[in-house]
């Protein structure tokens, strides 16, 4: 089996040495689309490892056409950075983390990250040290906010927002929930004390935390009329995906203060220039708005589990792959 790693995964300890157990394996850990489909075609990859955390572009016709791929094994749950219609069509299987919950149920990181990004948003954690670099020492312009007692919204009450709701509750935070899909699991004292619609969650949180998939129903869900509901100046942390909320409605509700901030780890053009984002835009002009580059499940912990999971599903070197 020829295996085309496209992502980072050198500083993984033990992650190279098991790829080696599965085939030849040939290394690209960054670089771009054309040269990536270089790389695919000079080397006869049939296997790519990937990760949509590093890539920057769409793994599709254009960079998998007359190639000789035939499995593409993602270390994610998320399957946006690869055109899976193309595939389909190609019998290119695809290999992802997305049901292999006996794995995901240890991977905490992304939560861990949006509680981070929450802290951070509430007490100005970034501003008040660049501020120190620069040589002052004036708390006054970042007087934050305790989270004790506030109340936080999650909206998605699946693997993560499980995990972020007890990091809140313990904490000393109210805890608002809404997820339709999950309700009937809730029990009634439960239901009681923190479930709430949509509508409620606006009016009602001081924070608001998204934990949901990109569907139908929830593609753009956090806009302008959800925000207008809004009447706590909220803080909005979003590490789902960047197409959750409308960035454009984020950014007026930012300028027009009916939100606090946003603190993020996802933009919804990822593979495109990000510079023409309107959050790296707003950012950039000041307002409270804190990026990370999709760091939320980039942990060593985290990753090792992952790939080492994901990897193990490839058979080994007779060139064999698992049933699709």
């Amino acid at each position: 089996m020829r295996i085309g790693v496209i992502t980072p995964v050198s500083h993984l300890p033990g992650i190279v040495e098991l790829l080696a157990s599965k085939g030849q394996v040939f290394y690209l850990e960054s670089a771009s689309k054309q040269a990536t489909r270089s790389f695919i075609l000079d080397n006869n990859i049939e296997t790519i490892i990937c990760n949509p955390n590093q890539q920057t572009y769409k793994i599709d016709a254009e960079l998998l056409q007359h190639s000789k791929v035939k499995l593409i094994n993602t270390c994610s749950t998320g399957l946006n950075h690869i055109d899976t219609d193309y595939c389909n069509q190609n019998d290119i299987i695809i290999y992802s983390l997305t049901k292999d919950y006996e794995l995901i149920e240890q991977l905490s990181s992304t939560a861990e990250l949006a509680f981070g990004l929450m802290l951070s948003l509430l007490r100005s954690i970034p501003q008040s040290n660049t501020d120190v670099r620069l040589g002052y020492w004036d708390y006054t312009k970042f007087v934050g906010r305790q989270v004790k007692d506030l109340t936080i919204g999650i909206i998605g009450y699946g693997r993560l927002g499980k995990m972020m709701f007890n990091y809140c509750s313990a904490f000393g935070m109210n805890v608002l929930v809404y997820d339709p899909y999950k309700k009937d699991e809730m029990d009634d004292a439960f239901l009681l004390n923190h479930y709430a619609d949509l509508k409620s969650i606006a009016e009602k949180c001081d924070v608001i935390s998204l934990h949901v998939h990109v569907t139908d129903t929830t593609l753009y869900m956090i806009d302008a009329d959800f925000i207008g509901n809004c009447k706590k100046m909220p803080y909005i942390i979003n590490t789902s995906r960047g197409e959750i909320v409308n960035e454009t409605d984020i950014v007026m509700a930012l300028q027009q203060k009916i939100l606090s901030g946003y603190g993020t780890d996802v933009i919804e053009d990822e593979f495109g220039d990000i510079t023409k984002s309107p959050i790296f835009k707003a950012m950039n002009k000041g307002f409270n708005i804190i990026t990370t580059p999709h760091t939320g499940g980039m942990t060593i912990e985290g990753q090792i589990k992952a790939y080492t999971w994901a990897i193990n599903k490839l058979k080994g070197n007779n060139g064999t792959i698992l049933s699709k």
